[in-house]
Order: structure tokens, then sequence, then C-alpha cells
């Protein structure tokens, strides 16, 4: 197999003006920047992301990686290609497919396609293109508490905040236009707790079309007057066992 380069380019001209390098919001730019890295890695990081280099194309983000002949990547395409069902993709790459389908049906002026030499014709992930997983007993709907950090905020048509969690991944959480326009607080790179709805994959552990229910307020600073009432509680509830691990041990079964 000849190396040759892959090209993934992203056309989006839903909120007004064609995104291209020249213009594109940072989050989006971030998104797209984060996704091509892991579809081209898959689970085993089969390419050095560290070389690719970005490409100016008219009325898209593209970025286009230095010639490669990675086969289980190539595999992964031509399956693309072969059905719509995604299944036996590599993991990691079944959720970048599954996340820019997501995308593509929010609108139809957005378009992701995988072009390449190495395929006989590109990858197309559009309104009308229906990449899915075959799993759904895999996912349940759920009600969370999420903590992290609001890196973007709003939207011209479907409003969404995109969040930073603590684990470094990030989620994408549709609101109702009226929950932020309600909203009086700065969210922006601020710590934030939501509540939202969404499927959680009890498989991979992922989520998706999450929505939010509200901003929780909360605070994260120790409250230390609290722990000291609660520190002098718990001497007086424990002054009379000597020994308070052989009290426990006794308690879960094992000998004092």
């Amino acid at each position: 197999m000849n190396a040759q380069p892959i090209t993934i380019s992203l056309h989006d001209a839903s909120r007004g003006f064609d995104i291209s390098p020249e213009r594109v919001p940072l989050a989006v730019l971030s998104d797209f920047s984060r996704d091509v890295e892991e579809l081209l890695r898959g689970d085993g990081k089969e390419v050095a992301t560290a070389k690719l280099d970005v490409a100016i194309v008219k009325g898209s983000l593209a970025i286009q990686t230095s010639p490669i002949s990675q086969p289980e990547l190539v595999q992964d395409l031509l399956k693309l290609l072969a059905s719509q069902l995604i299944d036996g993709l590599q993991a990691k790459r079944r959720e970048v497919i599954t996340r820019w389908q997501k995308l593509a049906k929010t609108s139809r002026d957005i378009t992701i396609n995988i072009s390449s030499d190495l395929l006989p014709e590109a990858v197309i992930i559009n309104f009308d293109s229906d990449y899915r997983s075959d799993d759904a007993d895999q996912w349940a709907r759920v009600e969370r508490y999420l903590r992290g950090e609001i890196y973007d905020l709003g939207g011209k048509g479907v409003v969404n905040a995109h969040m930073l969690l603590p684990d470094g991944k990030t989620i994408t959480v549709e609101a109702a236009r009226d929950t932020i326009r309600a909203d009086k607080v700065n969210r922006l790179y601020k710590p934030a707790m939501v509540r939202i709805t969404a499927e959680y994959n009890v498989l991979t552990r992922a989520y998706r079309n999450a929505k939010l229910v509200e901003f929780v307020e909360y605070d994260s600073r120790l409250d230390e007057q609290a722990m000291t009432r609660l520190t002098e509680r718990g001497a007086v509830a424990w002054k009379d066992v000597p020994n308070a691990s052989e009290w426990v041990d006794g308690l879960r079964g094992g000998l004092v």
C-alpha cells in the first residue's frame, strides 16, 4: 500500500458564513481538531498526529495528513463506504463518526468529508447520511449532575453549552434559548455544575443527546466552621471507643 495523504474537511455554513481557517469559532476549531486526531489515532494510536498539516480549502476547515499507509485506519474508512452501520469500527473512531453524524443532522449546511487516494471515493457525512451503531439496547436514559468548565455557550440555530469535564473529555449540552436568556450569571470559563438529561452508553460510558435542565449553584470551597463542627461531633461519638480500627473490623466480622 502506497502512502497517501488523508484530508478531513468540515463544510459549515449554518452560522450564516462559510467556516474557514480565516474565520472559525474557537469551540468549532477545538472540537474538530480533537475529533480528527481521535479518528486518525484510533484505539492503537496508529498515526503520529504531531506530523499533521493544516490545509486551507475555500469554504471549509480542512486538516490534511502527511502521507500515511496504516492498514487498520484504511480498513475502517473502507467500512464507512461499505455500510452506514459502524459497529465494526475501532471504538474511538466509532465515537467520532457518531458525533459528526449528530452534528450533521442539525443542519443541511454541515458536511464532513474524508478523502484520499487510498479510497475509491470520499466518505461523506451529512444531513442525509445515517451512520449509526446497531446498539440501541446499550443506551439508557439518565438524569445526571455534571461538573466542569463551560468554554462556549450559545448559538444561532441550536443553542449549546460546551463543557470541559474534569477527566479532560468534553460534552455538548443542548439548551433552551429561554434558559440561557434568563440566566443572569456569566458562566464562561468558570467552574459550573449542570443538571442534564441524556442517553448514557453503559459500555462506553459516553453521553449523547444531552439536554440542559438547569444550572446548579454550588460552592466548592471548604466550610471550615462546618468541618470543625463535624469533627467535634465525631470526637464525642467515638470517645468511648478505645481503638477505632478494631471496632470497625469487629463490625465487618473480623477478630477483635
